[in-house]
């Protein structure tokens, strides 16, 4: 018997869906046409206002964006398009006239991934769609299998944490002293691991947008104190001093992941310092915010590095660094600008670094 239900495999589902945003008539139906004659399928519209309308109702896989248009121009469609969590994956390909380099670099500045100036042949921007499809794809892939790894690896990870603390309680005092350090060597670093793990998996989803933070009124002092508590004994000969003298004010907050951005630049801090190094952490309030600054006494870092290393992967060694996958400070700053804020750091080679991060004051907070 034929089945006449919707094929979720139909050939029509896996056209490429592309969204070609022009206001000239006869370039939408040179590019409508080019496309569709290659087994794409083509979503013409005229205008930037339009275009980001169809791409919230439809998210596509590709744009082709025209810059020159009235009222809303390419370059603030795409940092509109980068600006929402659901879009902001999608390759952009510029299409213009304007043909200055500084022209180009805004394109790739504002979040573009290639540039084709008209008049234009059709074979080329055949070959730039054909190329950046295929990244896209590669990189969605490596995502979800990294994803699926990672997710995997955790229940293992936790119940091994839970078993070292279980042995670290009953039986530690019974083992010599060299095997009851490694033990807490051992049960650290699964701490480490554990951790990653859970930063490459929130930040996977802060990228999609499926964390939904939970405010509540926080003290910024109290809550670093509660960190430094559960970090003794440091893992490396450090200091670290924390001068908790005045209170600082409220902020609005979710705690449980303003913790973990505290505990990930004091792990940041450790790493980065030599033996016998100090750590200062200082929290100073202004009228709008309140920051929170990490200082740690390692090398320094050339500030051409200072936005990588924020970035997913980023990381930047020095001689006295232990660096790992860079995770941490991604997720610190996608935690922080969750939340209102901003995160940097002031450092050049050969003097101390200083992470910090800044959060709006709470409204009526002292």
């Amino acid at each position: 018997m034929k089945n006449n239900s919707e094929n979720p495999f139909s050939k029509a589902r896996l056209l490429p869906n592309i969204l070609i945003v022009d206001d000239t008539p006869a370039n939408l139906l040179l590019l409508e046409k080019m496309l569709a004659e290659r087994g794409y399928k083509p979503r013409p519209v005229s205008s930037g206002k339009v275009a980001l309308e169809a791409a919230r109702a439809e998210a596509p896989d590709l744009i082709l964006l025209d810059i020159n248009m009235p009222e809303m121009n390419g370059y603030e469609v795409c940092k509109r398009l980068k600006a929402d969590v659901a879009l902001k994956d999608i390759p952009v390909i510029f299409i213009s006239a304007l043909n200055e380099t500084m022209d180009k670099m805004k394109a790739f500045s504002v979040g573009g991934v290639d540039y084709v100036t008209k008049p234009f042949q059709c074979e080329e921007v055949y070959a730039r769609i054909q190329t950046h499809l295929k990244l896209h794809r590669l990189e969605r892939l490596y995502n979800d299998l990294t994803h699926m790894v990672v997710q995997d690896l955790r229940n293992p990870l936790t119940d091994i944490f839970c078993f070292l603390d279980i042995l670290e309680w009953d039986e530690l005092k019974k083992l010599s002293s060299k095997t009851q350090d490694l033990l807490m060597t051992v049960r650290r670093r699964t701490k480490d691991l554990l951790n990653m793990v859970s930063s490459i998996l929130d930040v996977n989803r802060m990228r999609a947008g499926e964390i939904k933070l939970e405010f509540e009124p926080c003290y910024l002092d109290s809550l670093i104190q509660a960190v430094l508590d559960t970090s003794q004994p440091l893992p490396v000969d450090c200091t670290v001093a924390f001068d908790a003298s005045q209170s600082s004010p409220t902020v609005m907050a979710d705690i449980g992941l303003i913790r973990r951005v505290i505990q990930n630049l004091l792990n940041n801090a450790l790493k980065r310092s030599p033996p016998g190094g100090e750590i200062n952490i200082v929290v100073k309030t202004s009228s709008g915010e309140v920051r929170v600054a990490v200082t740690d006494t390692g090398s320094g870092i050339a500030p051409e590095h200072h936005k990588g290393i924020f970035e997913k992967f980023g990381q930047v060694e020095d001689q006295n660094s232990r660096m790992g996958t860079g995770l941490g400070l991604t997720f610190c700053k996608m935690a922080v600008e969750n939340h209102g804020g901003k995160i940097g750091v002031d450092s050049e080679v050969g003097k101390d670094s200083t992470f910090w991060f800044e959060l709006p004051r709470m409204n009526g907070s002292k």
